[in-house]
């Protein structure tokens, strides 16, 4: 097949379209005739093919897609049919969906194993437009991408005036204390700066949600975090950094209520029988000082609890 470059079409100073047709989609059409520049072989335009391919897998016609693949497949256009699938796995597919690595597999086996334009090339394209067209269509990257470059010229031009813009980025001004004060930890100069090392990240930068940490995974955090001879943690930050980030209010604080409280809304109080939650009277002193609750200390008798 020929270089990217030499399937691009461009227009003469007349107008006109100019284009290189590979040598694959040469020939005659259905009709015995010599095929034109970009013509397929049912004669159509390959471009208007090309066009109805990514429209129909965007409306979910199936057997619309279906035959566009096909066409441009056997039209020797299938350059032009992978091209089209791939803009349409990153212009309308839902993001995470696994139909973008099913189409990649499809391409790879169509060019590299078999060849396009033959049976199994067919095949492949076909099994390609029919995925796309039963996944998620959705425009929302290339409405996000039109919204946040609107917003970048609405804030340029108030800056330019001296004004607050009517429209923002979600993030503001993304500065330290404000909402997204926890991404400035030691990972960002100004986080470096406020000295926020392991303990900030652990209790505010590591945290994950609305799901939060699975039983293991909050097992292990809380066992990493006593055993970790450099950082102290308190009862409230080994609380605080398996605790589920709020899905109305994900860049929330998340410290947990204040010591005494009987807030039975706390997420945590199920796990109250958990030794690590209880380790303030695990060394018999019934002490309720967090700070105590250090690596070192006599309460790490209570770590054997977990060696089942």
């Amino acid at each position: 097949m020929a270089d990217g470059d030499d399937r691009q079409a461009t227009f003469g100073s007349d107008g006109s379209l100019e284009t290189d047709t590979t040598p694959d989609a040469t020939g005659e059409n259905d009709f015995g005739e010599e095929k034109e520049a970009n013509e397929t072989d049912g004669g159509y335009s390959r471009y208007v093919v090309s066009s109805l391919l990514q429209k129909a897998v965007r409306r979910s016609d199936e057997e619309v897609a279906a035959w566009a693949a096909w066409e441009l497949a056997r039209s020797g256009y299938a350059w032009n049919l992978w091209d089209r699938l791939n803009l349409y796995v990153v212009e309308d597919l839902r993001a995470g969906s696994d139909v973008a690595l099913a189409i990649e597999r499809y391409e790879e086996l169509a060019t590299e194993r078999w060849e396009p334009a033959e049976w199994k090339g067919r095949i492949c394209a076909i099994h390609a437009a029919l995925a796309a067209a039963r996944a998620r269509s959705t425009r929302e990257a290339s409405n996000a991408d039109a919204y946040f470059s609107a917003v970048a010229e609405v804030r340029a031009e108030a800056r330019e005036r001296g004004e607050e813009p009517a429209h923002d980025f979600p993030v503001g001004d993304l500065e330290p204390e404000g909402e997204f004060d926890a991404v400035f930890d030691g990972h960002t100069g100004e986080g470096a700066r406020r000295d926020r090392g392991t303990h900030f990240f652990k209790t505010h930068g590591g945290r994950v949600g609305p799901e939060g940490e699975d039983d293991q995974s909050a097992r292990w955090l809380r066992l990493a975090m006593l055993l970790d001879d450099e950082t102290d943690y308190s009862a409230d930050d080994l609380d605080r950094a398996v605790e589920p980030v709020d899905p109305e209010n994900p860049w929330g604080d998340g410290a947990p209520d204040d010591e005494g409280s009987d807030d039975e809304s706390d997420p945590l109080s199920e796990h109250e029988s958990d030794p690590l939650s209880e380790r303030d009277t695990a060394g018999g002193n019934g002490s309720d000082d967090g700070d105590a609750d250090v690596p070192g200390s006599e309460r790490h008798g209570s770590l054997s609890d977990f060696s089942e």
